[in-house]
């Protein structure tokens, strides 16, 4: 399941006040995470997150003898769980994170968390969906065998990583274009990962190590960094792209002539000068730099278009676009 699906699925059973907990595992990195949250924050709903390996039986409710020593009460805390009483929304989501990694004590109650939506008889609000997330145990990062009365309490589905989504977010969220253009054209790299390696390259260390550290890290230090960010044979296949990138036909060169600029043949070449002039492209520059993208095979085009468009919307309403969308791009953009 994409990205992309997993949201739809998530409003959908929201929407429809789906009371079953949904598991949503896979490799690490990948942002299972990320995406319930993100969820929350469009429909304008709470969220809450709890880190289940980290908490304790006694986190889940504190056992308090009444004062005539006849019965035990338990205190939940109302800041870390949407239950009744609390100042929480009264509709949300509710991620149980990194859900396989926690112990077969933790799972006893989280087993009556996800199945009467209740934790020591103070019962959830009604309104809060259950999403929990976790690593699979074939990934060996930590995860446990979840128990199997637990698991015949939810739904479990597997998140798997697409270009096309990651890309999407990528250009919406400041993601060094290189990087981007380095994985459309090896897009399995985008997740490589292998329970056996140090370092693995995944959308997280793609995002959070290379984009962030590049242009900062000092360019005889790259590949030491890199690699222990993505590996390898990852960093060392980058460097190599990434010089390519740094002796691009320079942008403002190509825009004065357009239609005679030279247009590189080798695909890697492409990619990256795709995604250049794409974080290049603005209303009143759009025409010039289609006129010369038009001259590569129309994969390329398209590449250009869409990422022009996810990060300069406005370019839709310029006159330029609008004769194009009508002719040349009309194939395209249908």
């Amino acid at each position: 399941m994409s990205p992309s699906q997993l949201k739809s699925l998530i409003i959908a059973r929201f929407k429809a006040g789906i009371k079953r907990a949904l598991l949503v595992e896979g490799p690490p990195g990948l942002g299972k995470t990320q995406i319930p949250e993100q969820v929350a924050r469009d429909l304008g709903i709470g969220y809450m997150i709890i880190h289940t390996p980290l908490l304790q039986a006694e986190d889940y409710g504190f056992p308090v003898v009444s004062a005539d020593r006849k019965d035990v009460n338990f205190l939940v805390s109302k800041d870390k769980f949407p239950i009744e009483g609390s100042n929480c929304p009264d509709t949300g989501i509710f991620t149980l994170d990194e859900f396989p990694q926690a112990d077969n004590s933790i799972q006893k109650i989280l087993a009556n968390v996800v199945q009467e939506r209740e934790i020591h008889g103070h019962k959830l609000k009604p309104g809060w969906m259950i999403v929990a997330t976790g690593n699979r145990t074939t990934d060996r990062a930590g995860a446990n065998r979840i128990l199997s009365h637990l698991g015949n309490k939810i739904t479990r589905v597997e998140l798997e990583t697409s270009i096309d989504d990651w890309t999407r977010w990528a250009l919406q969220n400041n993601v060094r274009p290189e990087v981007i253009a380095f994985l459309r054209f090896k897009t399995a790299l985008l997740n490589g990962f292998d329970p056996q390696a140090e370092c693995n390259p995944t959308p997280r260390s793609w995002v959070n190590g290379v984009s962030a550290s590049l242009g900062v890290t000092p360019a005889e230090l790259e590949f030491e960094v890199f690699k222990g960010d993505v590996g390898e044979g990852a960093a060392a296949e980058f460097l190599s792209f990434l010089k390519i990138c740094r002796h691009l036909p320079n942008p403002d060169v190509i825009m004065l002539n357009p239609s005679k600029a030279a247009v590189p043949k080798e695909p890697n070449v492409l990619y990256a000068l795709c995604s250049t002039l794409a974080h290049r492209a603005t209303p009143d520059n759009f025409g010039r730099i289609l006129t010369y993208v038009e001259r590569m095979d129309a994969e390329f085009t398209m590449l250009f278009v869409r990422d022009a468009l996810a990060l300069c919307p406005d370019i839709q309403n310029s006159a330029d676009f609008i004769k194009a969308a009508s002719g040349p791009l009309s194939k395209i953009l249908t």
